[in-house]
């Protein structure tokens, strides 16, 4: 592995969607030892009586399976950089089956709120909302989205029910597009480093400015990071008060797309999958969808935002996105409107009678 600055990354997460398109090794199933675990435990919180978003890991044993995802959330940090967990029984009532995958993702890392009303389990359904105007970052809308990554480490994604057609995933490695700036346009790699103006889609409190300045690629202690949301810099160019976009960056955008789309690994969502991404080394897009009409048909995943123990240090310039930048930090998230960024303090201000109900939305 060799991850310097301004020089091609080799590394097991700086791969080709082509290489990995008619491979199986990024999927992982389940296997049926570890499918009795997950039941055995989801018993165990059931009479305990426990809400959801109240379990930790010591309440959710997985004995065996705690050592496999140990290995894979590795595999996220330094591995591809993202797994496909195949064959979560959907047999499970709703409650019963949110219950399952907050258990699995104790083991990887703590909740983050996904947005101003603090979700922890976020809903990814069609609400008629169009993505260049929604607040929601397109996880209410049908439409296309376009590479992007979330304001966490780990992004964790399960399938509850697919659509009618269309809403195909795509994941693309940040370090391979870095790879390919280098090879086809060296004289714009400054550009990705230096900083572009981000919109805050409306998640900004009383006296902040809408937009925040951050780079796209940036390197710290031989980490690469390249977090990044092209949307949210088209947002910002309609603030009179943000620099207008240089030739150079236009044109860095318009690279940045065309190097998602050669590059990216195509994949169907079945029911019963869980995605995980690390977003400082994954983008992740989705092409639009047709949904049913019955509400109980319709497309479903269950959203978590994980901040993990063993995470990458961040650059200067992520702090206001991340909070802390220090490698293994409980951070990242949005803040929600209490003022808390994670589960545990949503915890703590229950205990104290602040806070009585549970995030999901």
């Amino acid at each position: 592995m060799r991850v310097e600055k301004h020089q091609e990354i080799i590394a097991p997460f700086a791969w080709r969607g082509i290489d990995l398109q008619h491979s199986t090794e990024w999927i992982r199933p389940f296997r049926p030892e570890e499918l009795k675990e997950l039941d055995s435990a989801l018993r165990a919180v059931k009479q305990r009586g426990l809400e959801w978003a109240d379990i930790t890991r010591e309440d959710f044993p997985l004995p065996r399976f705690a050592r496999e995802l140990a290995r894979i959330a590795q595999e996220l940090e330094t591995g591809r950089g993202m797994i496909l967990l195949r064959g979560l029984p959907l047999e499970y009532s709703p409650d019963d089956l949110r219950t399952v995958y907050w258990g699995i993702g104790t083991y990887l890392g703590t909740a983050v709120s996904q947005g101003g009303r603090g979700e922890l389990l976020g809903l990814v359904e069609d609400e008629g909302r169009q993505v260049e105007r929604t607040k929601y970052r397109g996880s209410k809308t049908a439409d296309a989205l376009p590479f992007h990554a979330d304001r966490c480490d780990v992004v964790g994604l399960l399938c509850v029910r697919e659509a009618k057609s269309g809403g195909y995933s795509r994941v693309v490695s940040a370090a391979q597009i870095h790879n390919e700036v280098l090879r086809r346009r060296r004289d714009l790699i400054e550009i990705f480093y230096a900083d572009w103006y981000n919109s805050r889609q409306g998640d900004e409190t009383a006296g902040e400015s809408r937009a925040y300045p951050k780079p796209i690629f940036g390197f710290r202690d031989g980490h690469f990071t390249g977090l990044f949301s092209p949307a949210y810099i088209r947002t910002a160019q309609e603030f009179p008060e943000v620099p207008r976009l240089t030739r150079l960056q236009q044109e860095a955008l318009e690279l940045f797309g065309q190097l998602g789309n050669e590059l990216a690994l195509n994949m169907t969502f079945e029911a019963g999958d869980i995605q995980l991404l690390n977003n400082h080394l994954m983008y992740h897009a989705r092409t639009d969808y047709e949904d049913y009409p019955e509400k109980e048909k319709k497309r479903l995943l269950l959203r978590l935002w994980l901040s993990v123990p063993g995470s990458r240090p961040l650059p200067k310039g992520y702090e206001l996105l991340f909070g802390n930048i220090e490698a293994g930090a409980l951070r990242g998230g949005v803040p929600s409107r209490e003022g808390w960024r994670f589960v545990t303090e949503w915890r703590a201000r229950k205990r104290a009678g602040m806070q009585s109900t549970t995030r999901a939305g």
